[in-house]
């Protein structure tokens, strides 16, 4: 069976966007950033994906797949669908938003 290798244009739709909480505001300072990513991608894809878009060396990544959460509206229950988030810990002297301009 041949190895399947996905390139970073293939890679590229599978991170989302970047999750602007105020908990994720407050990692900043240690240099931490959060992504929304696809559930299917392993940490070391997340790494090459992250590396390459912003040019930056990634420490060490904690991802963590949030549970479905039930909401009400009227009368109404839904589901909200299940999602993955990627807390990324850059080196020192990396920074991929600058918050302060």
């Amino acid at each position: 069976m041949a190895k399947i290798t996905l390139k970073l244009g293939d890679l590229l739709n599978f991170i989302k966007y970047p999750s602007l909480t105020e908990k994720s505001m407050n990692l900043y300072a240690n240099r931490q950033y959060t992504f929304i990513v696809d559930r299917t991608l392993t940490k070391s894809q997340i790494k090459f994906i992250l590396e390459n878009i912003f040019k930056v060396k990634i420490i060490g990544i904690n991802t963590l797949i949030m549970p479905k959460k039930i909401k009400r509206v009227g009368k109404f229950l839904g589901k909200c669908s299940q999602y993955k988030k990627a807390f990324v810990t850059l080196k020192e002297g990396d920074v991929i938003l600058d918050l302060l301009k």
